[in-house]
């Protein structure tokens, strides 16, 4: 991904959480985002044992200093973690944090000695960390049909599926989309400014419950506003507010368009508690492996890699439009298990009953949302205003377009409800009342083959999905 990509989806993260100092790692890299000067660990014993090792490291270290060393927040809690306060937040710009450098360091010896984990950086759980290329939803016309198209409504032979997206939330109107009129949820908070433009990520998951709903019809759809603050949470709250998601009952399946690198093989420390609950669970949660057009583990998808929560955890890619290969942004390796289409869906947004003004944000480099012409890290530079499908340059103000329902948008972020829509489609069409042998049945008897990176790789297509043209590679 290009520096300046990178720079600026940093800016978008940190705007949508001004309260919050963040850094990028590991190292000054763009692989992940983190809050500055804390660190997390599990509470109760675990939590003083790394308080205690922390301060002792920096009171015998030149440069660091032990004053700032104190718990943060709660000392209990349903996520199993606590932050703890290594280092003054406000201190150096966005590069690596060498507080919380030297805490991690601080435990070396002892999570050796344990044989585990001890201490993490508390991540940036977003949908769009690193997104590349970073692409925006573009409107298109009511006539126009959605893509996957809705599948066809047979009886209901095996009872209604439940999906749970975790996500943005839903827009005002999206009940005005035959689709979605038995979906609930949250609504989302703030959908625009004080100028009436839609703000950035609204409509990211009442897209993503249409495509659950053209996908799989037989399904009881609810979307909670997890990841309102334009897509992003702090991984030391994001694995309470799982717990909260689910609080009214676990639901057959989970889809969740949103995660993080960590330069690590061993999860993420924040949702570990989480992950444990799902596993004496029925429920199947489908992850999205992420934007990064990385290997990189991409958690909490990459738990479908580990022996402990292979059968629970179904991590999807993206397909690019032909539905031949993978997606140039789409992350990848052998612990994604599955890829779907996830360039140029068509589904509900805003804008039903009365047109919802965007404003695009300028960028250095085009973002090649039209053409989409495989320049993954998108280089081409442009001005403000540039959006046009010619993409002719238009210097002033960033341009503004109208949202009237429905939107063509691209992302592995999309690729995860396909799945899960299949999983679901599956359940009902032939009687199976268990989400993880729905997909174990789906993958063995009904995957197609794609080719990702030179790797053949199982793929799911909805038989109303219809192949796009694409640009060169």
């Amino acid at each position: 991904m290009a520096p300046q990509r990178f720079h600026e989806q940093f800016d978008q993260i940190q705007r949508s959480l001004p309260d919050v100092p963040l850094a990028m790692g590991p190292d000054d890299s763009a692989e992940f985002i983190y809050e500055k000067g804390v660190v997390l660990a599990r509470d109760g014993e675990e939590a003083q044992v790394v308080e205690d090792a922390v301060r002792s490291h920096f009171t015998a270290t030149e440069g660091l200093v032990p004053d700032h060393v104190r718990r943060a927040g709660p000392q209990a809690n349903r996520s199993g973690i606590t932050r703890i306060r290594v280092g003054d937040p406000g201190e150096g710009g966005r590069a690596a944090d060498h507080a919380v450098a030297g805490a991690l360091r601080a435990l070396r010896e002892t999570e050796g000695r344990a044989g585990r984990r001890l201490v993490s950086r508390n991540h940036v759980v977003s949908i769009a960390v690193n997104a590349c290329p970073g692409d925006e939803p573009v409107p298109v016309a009511r006539t126009e049909r959605p893509n996957p198209a809705p599948a066809q409504q047979d009886e209901d032979r095996g009872g209604r599926v439940g999906v749970l997206v975790v996500d943005t939330g839903l827009t005002h109107d999206y009940r005005s989309y035959p689709l979605l009129a038995r979906t609930r949820g949250d609504v989302q908070v703030r959908e625009t400014d004080e100028e009436g433009i839609l703000q950035q990520y609204v409509g990211h998951g009442t897209f993503i419950a249409g495509l659950v709903a053209a996908v799989a019809p037989h399904t009881d759809v609810t979307v909670r506003g997890t990841l309102n603050d334009a897509g992003a949470i702090l991984e030391s709250e994001f694995g309470e507010r799982l717990f909260d998601a689910v609080e009214d009952g676990w639901p057959d399946i989970i889809s969740l368009s949103a995660g993080t690198s960590n330069g690590r093989l061993d999860g993420l420390l924040g949702v570990a508690a989480f992950m444990e609950e799902l596993r004496v669970h029925d429920t199947l949660l489908v992850a999205a492996a992420g934007n990064n057009a990385s290997a990189a583990p991409f958690w909490p998808a990459a738990y479908a890699s580990s022996p402990d929560h292979a059968d629970a955890v179904l991590s999807v890619g993206a397909l690019r439009g032909d539905g031949e290969f993978g997606a140039c942004f789409s992350n990848h390796g052998p612990w994604v298990k599955v890829y779907a289409p996830g360039e140029r869906l068509v589904s509900a947004l805003t804008g039903f009953d009365a047109p919802v003004p965007y404003v695009y944000q300028h960028s250095t480099y085009e973002n090649c949302r039209y053409g989409f012409t495989y320049s993954c890290t998108c280089r081409s530079p442009r001005h403000t205003g540039v959006l046009s499908e010619a993409q002719q340059t238009a210097p002033g103000k960033p341009d503004q377009v109208m949202f009237e329902g429905l939107a063509s948008w691209s992302g592995t972020s999309f690729a995860t409800p396909v799945a899960a829509g299949l999983v679901a489609a599956h359940m009902t069409g032939n009687r199976v009342s268990d989400p993880r042998a729905a997909a174990r049945d789906l993958l063995a008897a009904h995957a197609d083959f794609a080719e990702v990176r030179g790797a053949h790789v199982p793929a799911l297509l909805p038989p109303t999905w219809r192949p796009v043209p694409v640009g060169p590679s």
